[in-house]
Formats: C-alpha cells, structure tokens, sequence
C-alpha cells in the first residue's frame, strides 16, 4: 500500500465505518451474537485504518535520557510523540530550510552520519523550536568521531586534587582528543537512528515525492511528515528521580529510573568458598582485569570494538592458555580474571568491587591483592607496538617502584611510555584510590588513544579490519583466521606468560603457554560480527539459546566462555549438574555448574551436551551510592537511566492546515446540524410518529 493510497483513502474509510448503520436488538433474543461480530468488525477495521495510515518504522534505536548527581543527558519526546514535515539533509549548508526558511515546521531532519556531528547537532538543539527530531542513518564511517568527552572519567579517576593536581583533569595527556562530548549533551527532542536500509529507503522516498524542493518552488500538499515516540520519565538528576520513586514519597511508587549496572565477571585460578568473605591468610592474588562495557551516542548501537572487546577477549585467551599450565604446576600466588561492567559510567564495576573487598564483602580482600595487569585497548597497533603504563605517584615509593619494574620486565614485548605520564582512563584507577597496590595497564597508545572512534557506533568490526573471503559461508567465516585475531593472540600469548611468572609459576613451563588463535578469531566473530553462530550456541545453556537478543547478552557470554575455557566437562548428568551438592565430591561453595548444550556431531542432529564444573562467579556490578542512598555522592558513580513506556517510529502524509481547518469545520457543522434535526425531531415526536388507529373488529 502506497503513502498516496492511504491517505486518498483515509477519510473514506472512516466515513464507511460510521455508516455501517445501527442495530436494533430490543426484539431479538439471539442479539449478543451480532453485537460481537460488530466490535470485531469494528476493531479490525480501526487497525486496517491505522496500517493504511502509518507506515511502521521497527528497526530504529532512540538516544534515551541519563541522569547523574549534577545534571540530565541524552534526548526525549513529548508525551504524545513529536510530530515533523520530513526534511533530508544532503549538506551542512542545507540546514538553512529547517532552522529559518522552511515554511512548514516544525522538522523532522534526516541526516546521514557523515553529518551527524556537533556543531549540526548544536544548532539544531539551539533553533529546537523549528525541529521535531532527528534521524540518523549510519553510513561511511568518518576518517574520525568520538562523542566521548576528551578526559573520560576525570572525576572519579585516582588523580584528584588531593592525590597530584598536577596530573588531574588531564592536565599532562589528553587520552581523547578527538571526544567532542556529544554524548554527553542533553536534547529536548527525540534522536533516533535506523538500522534498516530498506526503511530508510522508503522514508527517503517518501521525502522527494512530497517534500522536495525544486528550484524554489512550493511544496504541494499533502507532505511526508514523521512521528517520534521517546517520552522520559526522569527529569532534573539522579537524587530526584530516585526520590519520586522511593516508597518513602508515595504510597503507589513507580520507578521512573534504574541505576546502571550490572555483573562482573569473575574467576580465580584457585577457587575459595563462595561464602567465605574477607581477608584470605597467607594468600596472595595477582589481578588480570579487562571492562566489559561501552556505549555509544545510541546505547544499543555501542559494540566496542578496540574500545573494550579486544581487551576481554585478549584476556579470556589469555585465561584459557594458563588452564593446562596453572594446573600441571599450580603457581604459588593466585590470579583472578575480572572482567569489569560499567566502567565507562564513572567505574561502576570496580569500584563496587574495591567497596566490597574494603567491606568484607568479596571472598578476598585489598591486603590479599599482590598486584594488578589490566588490559587495555591493544587491537589497534603502530607495527608490533604495545605500551606498558604505570602510575607514576605510587611509584615514589620503592618497594611499589620495584615491583612494577619487576613486572616490566616480564612483559618485554612492551614499551615503556615517560615515566611521569599518569596511567589513562583504567578501572586499575579506583584501586589506587583505597590502596597503593604494583600494578601496569597494557595498551596500544603511548600517549593518545589510537582509537579514532573511542565510544561510538564506528568502534565496529570494520575498525578491526574484520573482513572475510566472500565465498565464505558463515561456519567458514567462523573459523577464518584473520589478521586482527593473529595480532590478538600474540597479545594474551604475552599476558598469560607474564601473569605465569608474576603469580610465581615455574619459568620452566613458560614456553609451553601460548593462546588458541582459532580460540580468539571465534570470538571476535561472534562478539563482533554474528553472535548467533554455532560455536556460541554450543557453550551456551538450552534456556539461553535466545540470548544474543537479551539486554545482558555480553555479561552472560562472557559468563559462558570464561567457564568453558577454563572449566573442566565433567560426566555429571544433567539433573546432578543442577543439584551437585547431592555428590560427595561436589560443591556448590566452591564451584559452579553449567549445563551446555554441546556441538552437533557430524551426521547426527542431537547435540552432546554436557556439564562444566568451574570457578567462575558473578559478582554484582552496581554503585555503591545506591546501596548507601547517596544520591550526589562524589566518591561513586551516580548515572541512573529514564524509565519510559514505549519506543516507535513512523511516517504518515500529512494533510494542509486550510484542509484540516476545513474538515473540522465541516465536522463541527454536521456535528451542530444533527443537534438541530434531534432537538426538532424530538420535539414533534408525538406529531411525526403518531400511531394510526386502526378500526374495531366485530365481537368474537
């Protein structure tokens, strides 16, 4: 169904729909029957009007708002949706139309991402009155584009006034030039972005068939307008939005924003029991962490690519390459693998973890830390570079000094940045704020971030030169080898040597460790290119086949990979996987269990599943602001995210406003015309409908 067919039939179709008649039912006793077939008659007839109306928009993501201690971000809509004539960008220069000469506004601007910039956005939040939204298309990617801020984290880093001034605010590295703090600007209009090249196809479509321009001539009527709806509940800040929905301020409370967060992963080499909280006598932990998280303008369109995804997965090859060595000769320290989650909002993920080992309320405390290896962005090298950052004012001390050096020289595959340089953006930060603790932070950037597209859309698997032979199916391509997993596997090869020696491991099994590169091309494919493939499928439990399309997705297969890359299958059935502690040599205190469904055997269609013991646990990912209610605290993160009803995107033709004006008024009319014949009709009722008297029949 065209847009021009829809709305040459919009008036007719309502006009048949009132005129369908009544139906008088005083007399019958069957009534209830036509009664029904009419409201479903009438339901389905309301929804054909509306499919003939609105062409549906399914595959967009809306910019939604966030909230801190200080201040709102991101977009909304108004509570009914915001309304635009559809306008198409094609330059910065055309801009002109929708801010001043246009005679139609409010618009609806759709632009592609090459013009999806700060200065486009700030003039269009700044003439906000002539612009309804804005739809973004991604297309060719930029020569460069972060939305991020230019110091990321400033605020709750370990470099404060208080730790060196003269290293805080970024003062001596800028790690993000090129951040233009988009996603950090608020928008009192809805900013969606679509997905679908078919869509954008028709709503482009719409646009020159209705509302283009030519040589200056008026636009004819009806035109291609577009209706957003984004509407945010939270308004004002983090306190406040928390307060309208604490129970202490209404008898009916409705949370109208969530706090951030979510699940770190953990595991260590050793496990403790689980609910053994506290300091762990004679125990020393060397850390191996990475984060998971990062977000974009979109936050649904944010996949990270050099920005977090090649250090978890670094580390989880890293992880699976110490699983024979570490348990042929177990090294005197232990090491536990930490994948962080939130640490783009403010460090949500380790700071929760610092507060709870500083609580006693993590198996392990910060005395029990020995030192700490994060792993940074490392995807995007000059050559064979990789650089090893350290913080310079804990160094000042001399033990610490000595044990970082140690640590240097194990990862010689490294180069060293100055040695005043403070360490960048690293959730290894929140732990030097409770503890002077030996730690390094591997990276691929000396100084600034080698990442062009830190924190956007554009971090994809493009940016890592993912690319496949096209006569590859998709389980070819799944086991395709390529350049950046080669890179990769060279990096955790190096990590896990160096987490060997620094948890005290036997150097003659040094050598003998060294990452899977099919291990790491398999998960750069399936976090980066196609979740739902077959090797994905098979570590996964039955019940969360679906999961690629969860909310959590990342936490979970994280979660599942680090198991079964470090997890032993064992030959428990699966109802003793599900209650293991009914076995003697089982226990649920000190490991975990997860049923997986296993590969499909060739020539076979059942899956061989099986159950993996493990030490991997989730730990939760939350601010401790929230569970202390300091809703401006400055010691955590504080983002919380607007709860709202509902997203949807569509476009419709739009009729004159002379044509609207005349069809109420023809409405109103009728509307006054019928009172008058009612009003005249019941009036002379006993005249006009009068019974005739008929004459008597003779007596029976």
């Amino acid at each position: 169904m065209t847009l021009e067919a829809a709305y040459g039939r919009e008036t007719n179709i309502q006009l048949s729909g009132n005129s369908s008649g009544g139906h008088s039912c005083s007399q019958h006793s069957n009534c209830m029957l036509p009664q029904l077939k009419t409201s479903v008659a009438l339901y389905v007839s309301s929804n054909s009007v509306a499919q003939k109306i609105y062409v549906e928009l399914n595959n967009t993501v809306p910019c939604v708002r966030l909230l801190n201690a200080t201040h709102q971000i991101g977009c909304q809509s108004s509570i009914s949706g915001d309304t635009g004539v559809i306008h198409v960008l094609e330059s910065e220069a055309d801009l002109e139309w929708p801010l001043s000469k246009g005679p139609n506004p409010p618009y609806m601007v759709l632009l592609e991402s090459s013009l999806f910039t700060k200065s486009i956005m700030m003039k269009m939040k700044n003439a906000s009155s002539r612009v309804a939204g804005v739809v973004v298309v991604p297309k060719t990617s930029p020569p460069e584009f972060s939305p991020h801020t230019t110091c990321p984290n400033e605020n709750t880093g370990v470099y404060t006034e208080t730790y060196d001034h003269n290293l805080a605010h970024c003062n001596t590295t800028v790690w993000n030039p090129r951040g233009n703090g988009l996603s950090y600007e608020e928008f009192d209009f809805p900013v969606f972005s679509l997905k679908e090249d078919n869509e954008t196809e028709v709503i482009k479509q719409c646009y020159f068939d209705h509302n283009r321009v030519v040589n200056g001539s008026g636009l004819q009527y009806p035109l291609c307008a577009m209706q957003l709806f984004s509407h945010m509940y939270a308004v004002t800040d983090t306190a406040t939005c928390m307060r309208r929905g604490s129970i202490d301020f209404s008898t009916s409370p409705v949370m109208v924003c969530n706090p951030l967060g979510d699940y770190n992963v953990c595991a260590f080499i050793r496990p403790y029991n689980s609910t053994a909280f506290g300091h762990k006598e004679n125990e020393s932990v060397v850390v191996a962490a990475a984060r998971l998280d990062s977000r974009a303008f979109f936050l649904q369109d944010s996949t990270g690519a050099e920005g977090s995804v090649s250090g978890f997965v670094t580390l989880l090859a890293a992880a699976q390459a110490l699983r024979e060595a570490t348990q042929e000769a177990p090294p005197t320290r232990n090491i536990l693998f930490a994948f962080f989650h939130g640490e783009v909002f403010d460090y949500i993920g380790s700071s929760r973890m610092v507060y709870d080992m500083k609580n006693n309320k993590f198996v392990i405390d910060l005395d029990n830390v020995h030192s700490i290896l994060e792993i940074g962005q490392v995807a995007v090298r000059s050559g064979t570079n990789l650089f090893l950052h350290s913080d310079p004012v804990s160094r000042r001390n001399n033990t610490i000094h000595d044990e970082v050096r140690g640590s240097e020289m194990i990862l010689f595959v490294a180069r060293l940045p100055g040695f005043s340089q403070p360490l960048p953006p690293s959730s290894f930060q929140r732990f030097l704020r409770a503890r002077a603790i030996p730690g390094i932070f591997l990276a691929d950037h000396q100084t600034a971030f080698n990442n062009r597209y830190y924190e956007s859309f554009y971090d994809d698997a493009a940016h890592l030169n993912l690319t496949y032979p096209s006569n590859l199916s998709p389980e070819e391509q799944l086991e395709f080898v390529t350049d950046t997993a080669k890179s990769l596997t060279e990096v955790a090869t190096a990590v896990a040597r160096a987490l060997f020696k620094q948890a005290g491991g036997n150097n003659s099994q040094v050598n003998n460790i060294n990452a899977d590169p099919k291990t790491v091309t398999q998960m750069l494919y399936g976090f980066l290119v196609r979740s739902n493939n077959s090797w994905f499928q098979a570590l996964m439990a039955p019940e969360l086949k679906d999961l690629p399309h969860q909310a959590n997705a990342l936490t979970y297969l994280v979660q599942y990979l680090l198991a079964n890359l470090t997890g032993t299958a064992t030959n428990l059935t699966q109802s003793q996987c599900k209650k293991p502690d009914e076995l003697p040599n089982e226990s649920t205190y000190m490991y975990s269990y997860f049923w997986v469904q296993g590969m499909v055997p060739p020539n076979s269609t059942q899956r061989e599943s099986f159950c993996v013991r493990t030490a991997v646990r989730l730990a939760k990912a939350v601010s401790p602001a929230f569970d202390l209610g300091d809703y401006v605290s400055k010691e955590y993160s504080t983002w919380t995210e607007s709860q709202w009803t509902f997203i949807k995107a569509r476009i419709f033709l739009v009729a004159s406003r002379d044509l609207e004006m005349l069809t109420l008024g023809v409405g109103v009319a009728v509307l006054f015309t019928s009172l008058l014949v009612t009003y005249f009709v019941s009036t002379k009722a006993d005249v006009l409908f009068s019974a005739v008297r008929e004459p008597n029949n003779g007596a029976y």
